[in-house]
């Protein structure tokens, strides 16, 4: 069960609703040099989609910036936009998500799922039982963890793997598990 990190509306971060149908692909940490490059953190699973950038969008408004060029550096790529050509300019972004329209990324691999496909969906037990609804999403590395609440077990960690995930239905909104020991306190 691969959850890919660029199609999540929340991984440890909290992003506005703003940003759905919106994938975040990268935040800008900072201005680089004295020519406006941008520091950018990837927040993506897949980091080669930064060589083919032709277009960005930053902040809540989206605002729409052509990619002049970019280039990997050991902490994160660095990103040179089209007319921001000072740090002054460069500067204002800082702290910025970087996006794409949902509908200019390409699909992901069977069984893999965007994180704001996943956020809301109803979490019940393959005997039934309502755990409740996805809250929120941590990437922890290894693999993504569902913060299920509203059930009445409180708070559920679910892990994203395929010992516990059965079966992702979007059209039903509707995840169901196998729960391992250890996964409720009852």
């Amino acid at each position: 069960m691969h959850m890919g990190r660029d199609d999540k509306r929340a991984t440890s971060v909290r992003q506005s609703d703003a940003f759905n149908d919106w994938i975040i692909i990268g935040r800008v940490r900072a201005a680089h040099g004295i020519r406006g490059e941008l520091r950018v953190d990837i927040l993506s699973d897949f980091p080669q989609r930064f060589q083919a950038l032709k277009r960005v969008y930053l902040g809540d408004a989206h605002a729409p910036y052509t990619v002049a060029n970019s280039r990997f550096t050991p902490k994160g790529v660095l990103i040179k936009l089209a007319g921001i050509d000072s740090r002054d300019a460069a500067e204002r972004f800082a702290g910025s998500y970087m996006a794409l329209p949902e509908a200019e990324t390409p699909p992901l691999p069977v069984g893999s799922f965007h994180h704001h496909q996943i956020q809301g969906l109803e979490v019940r037990t393959d005997d039934g039982r309502l755990l409740g609804c996805v809250a929120e999403i941590l990437a922890t590395g290894s693999n993504d963890v569902y913060i299920v609440r509203g059930g009445e077990y409180g708070e559920v960690l679910i892990p994203a793997i395929a010992e516990v995930i059965r079966a992702i239905d979007l059209e039903a909104q509707r995840i169901t598990v196998h729960l391992i020991p250890g996964l409720l306190q009852e």
